[in-house]
Formats: structure tokens, C-alpha cells, sequence
């Protein structure tokens, strides 16, 4: 565990606490900059959104591993799209047991209007970092991230790893 030490003295010297925390303080800064908006979506629902939006017509299975969520939850992330008038899940005429999601307009203007708000969240994440720190963080949470991926209950699957 290279300089992470033998015994746990410290909670901060752990990467599992230091992404849980980072975790919570981006959902709160989420919360408070696309509420700040007038919206109360969720960083997963805006994630489902934004990837009906590259993919419509995408079903929940496939958008379940373009935003690494849980294949039995998505159901009820879509469930709540769907009746705030955001989303339409509609029977795929390839195959009878999928169901093919896309944006209504509601939707496409509700991500225009809170994407600014979306990366005013990101860049407070990033504000305890220089401009060349930035780059480098995110390079490395990304390396992690993908390195990592495997052993995530609801690993990332792009279009490729079908």
C-alpha cells in the first residue's frame, strides 16, 4: 500500500474516505448550484439526461452502464424523469422487452438551463487547486477512476463493451 501505512491513524491518509468526502461535498455544491436555479434535479438524473441526450433511444439497461448506476435502481431514476415530463420511455420496436428513452423538449431545455449551473459546481470542486493542479487531478482521478473500474458494483460500460 506504498505509503499509506501499516495501521490507520488518520481517516484523511485513506483514498476511500477522501472520496467519500469529495462525494458528499459534490452533491451538496450540486444541490446548491442547480438549486440556486430553480431546479431540484439530481446528479444522476442530470447524468441519465445528458446521456439520453448523446444516445436517444437508448434503453435503461445500456443507459444504466453509460453513467455506472445500478441496473435495478435505474428503473426508478427514469420512473421520476419520466413523470416530471422529461424523459419518454416508449416500447423499442426492436425488441419488445426494451424500452427506448429519449428527452422530451421539457428535457432538452431543463439540461440548457442548468448546464451553467452544473459546471459552476464543478469548477467549486476544483477551487482549492491551481490551473496546472486541476489537469493533473483530474487526469489522475480519471486513471483511478478506469483503473478501478471493475470492481465497482456498476462498472462504466461504454457502447463497445456490449
Amino acid at each position: 500500500m506504498g505509503n499509506l501505512g501499516r495501521m490507520i491513524d488518520d481517516m484523511n491518509n485513506l483514498p476511500g474516505h477522501l472520496a467519500r468526502r469529495f462525494q458528499q461535498i459534490a452533491v451538496a455544491v450540486f444541490h446548491a448550484e442547480v438549486g440556486a436555479v430553480g431546479s431540484d434535479l439530481t446528479p444522476v438524473q442530470f447524468a441519465a439526461m445528458v446521456k439520453v441526450r448523446a444516445n436517444a433511444g437508448v434503453d435503461q439497461a445500456t443507459l444504466a452502464g453509460l453513467i455506472a448506476y445500478d441496473r435495478a435502481t435505474i428503473g426508478g431514476v427514469i420512473d421520476r424523469l419520466v413523470d416530471k415530463g422529461l424523459v419518454t420511455r416508449n416500447p423499442s420496436p426492436r425488441d419488445r422487452r426494451a424500452k427506448e428513452l429519449r428527452l422530451t423538449e421539457a428535457g432538452l431545455a431543463l439540461i440548457a438551463h442548468v448546464e451553467p449551473a452544473v459546471l459552476a459546481a464543478q469548477e467549486a470542486l476544483l477551487s482549492g487547486l491551481e490551473e496546472s493542479e486541476k489537469t493533473e487531478f483530474m487526469r489522475l482521478l480519471a486513471k483511478a477512476t478506469e483503473g478501478a473500474n471493475a470492481l465497482s458494483r456498476a462498472p462504466i460500460r461504454n457502447e463497445k463493451d456490449k
